[in-house]
């Protein structure tokens, strides 16, 4: 089994028929379930892989570095599962588990925090003479 966090591109641009991929990424919660869809016939990458949310709306696409193994994936019949992941400012995120078993969420850390300390220090206050 093999599980890694992939971006969603083209998430700042309109649907076909008219809605909003942001707002639709908007409306996903860490861990909904997405599809992942094969699309051969798409008029500028016949790699593509389309990234779509519960109510069938496309939110994005799998980027074209990662679309080709994804596919692959896919085609030969392997279970794909994919989830949402999260959504910051201008970037979305899906995560994708291959070959069975749905995919869990990494631990997620706020951007920019710091990481926990290894060690505690003792508090310093009267009773230790400071």
């Amino acid at each position: 089994m093999h599980e890694l966090s992939v971006a969603i591109v083209g998430i700042g641009y309109d649907n076909d028929d008219g809605s909003n991929r942001l707002f639709h990424l908007r409306m996903q919660a860490p861990g909904d379930t997405l599809e992942l869809r094969r699309e051969p016939r798409n008029e500028h990458d016949e790699y593509a892989v389309g990234v779509y949310c519960r109510r069938g709306y496309r939110l994005g696409f799998v980027p074209a570095e990662r679309a080709p193994w994804l596919g692959a994936k896919i085609l030969d019949g392997l279970e794909v599962q994919a989830i949402f992941q999260e959504l910051q400012e201008k970037i979305a995120v899906l995560r994708v588990r291959i070959g069975g078993g749905a995919p869990t969420l990494p631990a997620s850390r706020t951007r920019g925090e710091p990481e926990e300390p290894d060690f505690y220090p003792d508090p310093d206050g009267p009773e230790w003479g400071a």
